[in-house]
């Protein structure tokens, strides 16, 4: 097989610089769709590389090769992969999948979990207050969705600012975050290379919130006061117990509040600068890179079948 069936392996090198460049030069809306469907098709094309290369590896075995009718002595030359390649290929196939159904099934799971919890609190506005010092506030995905907000939250924020919580935790629900989340989680399940994806989404739609609690509010100034507030009141107080792990809030999504230190004051720093207009480089150069991926998968998988009708036994 030609070297192009390694360029999808490759390319994920690219996804911390990627990471980087979308979550803070485009819009958090857009930057978002990028970041997710960029882990998917890299994680997918990446895989399908890995596949192809395996399957290298079975036509060197007579025992294998004799099932696909396939010549052992013409495929070694044929095809320049060595079978070391293609075994390691197999095992990080295998790993991959295996890493990929696991974090499905746990993402399923949490989400189905917050289903039902949010199915079981009654409301009318679709906003729960919960007795708890700690402040804390968190969209929970369900149908329809909650908005769940502690007492220490409401007594940490004035009045006015109540309005910005409701609006960031809403945007969560209305806009579907917790599914690129989890889409692009599922993408860094499958290849840890695409870690920095999945963290920079995890920014974005705290992001997206943001800007939409702006847009409603038309104060930015006075959002980013109020995550600031926010942040700084749960470095203050105890963690709270349980935060499920569905959920998303305006500290960020998180299962310790403290962990959300890193990327609170980024947020503060957007919300006070001019909103980010629209900037198609990077959004060019991310679809270049995906289409690169999907081109070389479709081309090696070519070169494989060629390879397979040329040592087919006649």
């Amino acid at each position: 097989m030609r070297i192009l069936v390694y360029l999808p392996l490759l390319l994920p090198l690219l996804a911390p610089l990627g990471a980087r460049q979308l979550s803070e030069r485009c819009e958090p809306r857009l930057a978002t769709w990028l970041l997710t469907v960029s882990s998917l098709v890299l994680a997918v094309a990446g895989i399908i590389s890995l596949g192809l290369l395996a399957t290298t590896g079975v036509t060197r075995v007579p025992q294998l090769a004799g099932l696909g009718h396939w010549s052992v002595g013409t495929a070694r030359r044929e095809d320049p992969t060595e079978l070391s390649v293609a075994v390691l290929a197999g095992l990080l196939l295998g790993g991959a999948l295996v890493m990929a159904a696991r974090m499905l099934w746990r993402r399923a799971r949490a989400l189905a979990a917050a289903a039902l919890d949010a199915a079981c609190m009654p409301t009318r506005d679709g906003v729960v207050v919960v007795e708890d010092p700690a402040p804390d506030a968190f969209a929970l995905p369900g149908v329809p969705g909650r908005v769940v907000v502690s007492t220490g939250m409401l007594h940490t924020l004035d009045e006015g600012e109540h309005g910005i919580l409701l609006a960031h935790e809403r945007a969560h629900l209305t806009a579907h975050h917790y599914a690129f989340v989890a889409l692009a989680q599922l993408g860094a399940a499958a290849n840890p290379l695409l870690r920095p994806l999945a963290a920079a989404v995890g920014y974005t739609t705290e992001r997206w919130a943001d800007e939409y609690a702006a847009t409603v509010t038309g104060d930015r100034v006075r959002v980013a006061r109020a995550v600031g507030k926010a942040a700084v009141a749960a470095h203050a107080t105890p963690v709270r117990s349980r935060v499920p792990g569905a959920a998303l809030g305006i500290l960020g999504r998180r299962r310790n509040p403290l962990a959300a230190a890193g990327p609170v004051p980024r947020r503060v720093a957007a919300l006070l600068a001019p909103p980010l207009g629209r900037r198609p480089l990077p959004a060019a150069a991310t679809l270049a890179i995906l289409l690169i991926a999907v081109w070389s998968s479709a081309e090696a998988a070519h070169d494989l079948h060629q390879l397979l009708e040329t040592i087919g036994v006649r």
